[in-house]
C-alpha cells in the first residue's frame, strides 16, 4: 500500500496553524495575515516564495519577504503534526503483512524532516520524495518506481492521498486503485475507488 504524506499521513493543515501562531507573534503580524497566508498557500501547493511577497505587498508589512519565507524554512515543520490514526494504520497493515510506502512531492531536506518528526521512516519500507528522484506526482513514472522498489505490481496496490491529482488520478492512470482522503482540494471530476472518512477507513480496503 503506497500513501502520500501531506495531508495525509502528515496533518499539515495542524502543522501549519500552529507555526502561524508563533509566526504572527514573532513579526507582530495583523490579525487577519494568518487567513489571508492559508488562502495564499492552497494546502501547500503555491511556492512560500511567491505567497511572501504577496502578504508584504496587500498588509503593507515592513517586513522583508526574505524574513518571512526563512521563518518558514527554519520553523514550520520543526514539530509536524501526525494525521490522526496514522501510526495505529501503519502498524496494523505492518501486521498484516502488508508492505508500505510513501511517495511525496516536495524538496529531500523538509519532507526528510517531516518523516522525522513523525516517526513515520521507520514505519514504513520505502520513502520516495521527488526532488530526490527528480519525478514529480502526477507523472507515472513515480509510481511505476515506488512499485518496483517494493517489487509489487500495480494491480495489487492501494494509493491512498488527498490530492484529485496527485493520489487519484495520476496512481490509477498506472493502474493502482485510488483511496481519497479529503484533508485539501475536493474532487473536481476524479473518481476515487474508494473515499474515506479518516485513515482508519484503510483497514476496510486492506
Amino acid at each position: 500500500m503506497l500513501f502520500d504524506l501531506d495531508g495525509t499521513l502528515h496533518d499539515r493543515n495542524a502543522t501549519i496553524f500552529e507555526w502561524l501562531k508563533g509566526h504572527t507573534q514573532r513579526f507582530a503580524l495583523p490579525a487577519a495575515y494568518a487567513a489571508r497566508f492559508l488562502k495564499l498557500d492552497d494546502f501547500g501547493y503555491r511556492p512560500k516564495s511567491e505567497v511572501m511577497p504577496l502578504l508584504v505587498r496587500e498588509f503593507g508589512l515592513a517586513h522583508p519577504a526574505q524574513a518571512l519565507l526563512d521563518d518558514f524554512s527554519d520553523h514550520a515543520f520543526g514539530q509536524p503534526v501526525p494525521m490522526p490514526h496514522a501510526h495505529a494504520v501503519l502498524a496494523a497493515l505492518r501486521q498484516r503483512g502488508f508492505l508500505l510506502g510513501i511517495v511525496t512531492n516536495g524538496w529531500e531536506v523538509p519532507q526528510r524532516q517531516t518523516l522525522q518528526g513523525l516517526d513515520l521512516t521507520r514505519r514504513v519500507d520505502d520513502v520516495v520524495i521527488s526532488k530526490a528522484v527528480g519525478l514529480s506526482k502526477p507523472d507515472p513514472a513515480i509510481y511505476r518506481l515506488a512499485l518496483e522498489r517494493l517489487g509489487v505490481d500495480a494491480a495489487d496496490v492501494w494509493f491512498v492521498g488527498d490530492s484529485p491529482r496527485n493520489d487519484i488520478a495520476g496512481p490509477q492512470a498506472v493502474g493502482m486503485r485510488a483511496a481519497f482522503l479529503c484533508t485539501g482540494h475536493a474532487l473536481a471530476g476524479e473518481r476515487p475507488d474508494a473515499v474515506l472518512g479518516d485513515l482508519r477507513d484503510v483497514l476496510v480496503l486492506a
